[in-house]
């Protein structure tokens, strides 16, 4: 049940978007109660903040291949790819709405958790040597992540099959003269 919920949710999110993603929908998409949706998730703003975690992080890897700049190429590489996909985008965009009352915290408790899973990936670089012991962990990934979120939200320019290893390399190396 709980696959076929999140499920339909996500279709929901992606096709109709927020307004029309409503428990009743979403237990006619699935095809349950609408009293077992609200049994399991007890609000909406539940059902769809488990519903684009669940979808993300199942279309993101967690890589760990003993190299941060491998792990972290990997990562925004899947993200890039899910951002450009039709239901990635829409759920990207749906978990950037600010002000919608509960939907705020789970906003924020779903964006802090993407960014643990990928500030992971550093702290290993970190552990490993592969990085200075003083890394900002989350500022490292809001670096390589700004520019492809902006590119996706703010101007609409494609995301080309090179730009996350330049922007990793930008990172990591910095800019030298």
């Amino acid at each position: 049940m709980r696959q076929a919920v999140l499920a339909a949710t996500v279709d929901l999110l992606a096709s109709e978007g927020l307004t029309a993603t409503t428990v009743a929908a979403v237990a006619r998409a699935a095809g349950v109660h609408e009293t077992s949706v609200y049994r399991r998730w007890k609000t909406r703003e539940n059902l769809i903040f488990d519903a684009l975690a669940t979808h993300s992080d199942t279309a993101l890897p967690a890589p760990d291949t003993g190299d941060v700049r491998a792990d972290l190429s990997l990562l925004f590489t899947a993200l890039a790819q899910y951002l450009a996909a039709p239901t990635g985008s829409a759920l990207l965009h749906l978990g950037t709405v600010r002000g919608e009352g509960d939907l705020e915290e789970g906003r924020r408790s779903y964006w802090r958790a993407r960014m643990e899973r990928a500030e992971a990936l550093v702290r290993r670089g970190i552990d490993r040597g592969d990085l200075p012991s003083d890394t900002d962990p989350h500022l490292l990934v809001e670096a390589i992540a700004g520019p492809l979120l902006a590119r996706v939200l703010l101007t609409g320019e494609p995301l080309e099959g090179t730009l996350v290893p330049r922007l990793v390399d930008l990172v990591l190396d910095g800019v030298r003269a």
